[in-house]
């Protein structure tokens, strides 16, 4: 260490091409608040495209559609025509028809029926709703064998359920029928990330968030045009009032793949703790906002009780897992360091994907 002439030490200079902690920080900082505003801004543009008078597009099937064939093109373009990113290796057409497919095909369900649900209930009651997804993840996955009952995991599940009741109970104009749809894509989600589970980790497969998307998307697509082709597509031939210009349909699929991107970039600068509390930070936020926004959309004390007490019960089932999963393997290193390229990234990156679309 170099010693100036008072006799003091002196740090020695930072290494060429460093940058400031500060700057790296306010870079991170940038990417956590990107992902929140257009993770929110885009359910909104999707509720505002479903139910809107301006847009009259109530085609949950065919927005979706839309959005897996532009992410088809755009993954292809970016791998294969202009390759600045490389697919990850090691798929195989056994693996491809064995785990791709069931995966792309419980992906497809769980936006169709999510974005159904818009038709009938406000955004914010179906945040409230998705809040029960660790429930189902959880009681899923010991059917499947991958969970183990816990007196700790069953408090903690009865703590989300509890909420998640109570901000039913707290809902005034409340659609049964939107409720099944919302509650159908929790568990299709479910089952994804189960599939997912079984499928691709214990086949050894790693895939980033691209190579996931160019996999899954144009499987996902065709799972959703046939559903598309006899439910929506006569009801779009007959009716002449639907509208969607060309601009704001591409813009809504190019705002939905920024999303994907804006996840890659999140999970790849901060921890998966970080990630999972910046989701639950856009949660709050787009059940605030669109009590602001959608005029369907009325929240009451006991809705608010209600998803509190659930979203407490979804960090304590986030932390737990965090906890947990290092001890069942030490050989991993950090949990919370992320690296793109493995499944529980893909699994939050994932979730993010559907929530956006």
């Amino acid at each position: 260490m170099e010693r100036s002439n008072d006799g003091g030490s002196r740090k020695p200079p930072p290494p060429p091409g460093s940058k400031p902690a500060w700057r790296d920080g306010a870079v991170t900082y940038f990417h956590l608040l990107f992902y929140i505003a257009i993770s929110g801004g885009q359910i909104f543009f999707n509720k505002w495209v479903l139910s809107s008078k301006e847009i009259n597009f109530p085609y949950p099937v065919a927005l979706t559609l839309l959005h897996m064939v532009f992410s088809s093109v755009v993954c292809f373009a970016i791998t294969k025509v202009f390759k600045i990113i490389k697919i990850e290796e090691g798929m195989t057409t056994d693996i491809y028809i064995s785990s791709v497919i069931p995966i792309g095909a419980m992906f497809a369900m769980t936006l169709w029926l999510g974005n159904s649900a818009y038709l009938y209930i406000s955004v914010a009651f179906a945040q409230m709703l998705k809040a029960i997804m660790p429930v189902a993840v959880f009681l899923l996955g010991a059917a499947f064998g991958l969970e183990e009952m816990s007196y700790k995991m069953l408090a903690i599940m009865s703590v989300i359920s509890i909420g998640v009741i109570v901000a039913s109970v707290g809902e005034i104009t409340i659609s049964w029928v939107g409720v099944v749809y919302q509650m159908g894509g929790v568990v299709a989600e479910a089952l994804r990330l189960i599939f997912i589970e079984i499928f691709l980790k214990k086949k050894g497969v790693k895939l980033n968030l691209i190579s996931m998307m160019y996999y899954v998307s144009p499987c996902s697509a065709l799972c959703l045009f046939i559903p598309w082709l006899f439910l929506e597509k006569p009801k779009m031939d007959d009716s002449i009032s639907w509208n969607f210009p060309p601009f704001t349909l591409f813009l809504n699929c190019l705002c939905t793949f920024i999303l994907n991107m804006s996840v890659f970039l999140v999970i790849s600068r901060t921890s998966a703790l970080t990630a999972r509390v910046t989701g639950v930070v856009r949660d709050w936020s787009v059940v605030l906002l669109s009590a602001a926004i959608f005029a369907d959309t009325q929240l009451t004390f006991i809705n608010i009780i209600g998803y509190a007490i659930a979203i407490a019960g979804v960090v304590s089932y986030n932390n737990h897992k965090l906890k947990v999963k290092p001890q069942a393997n030490p050989q991993q290193g950090d949990e919370n360091k992320v690296n793109p390229g493995n499944r529980r990234d893909v699994e939050i990156s994932m979730n993010s994907t559907k929530e956006a679309s």
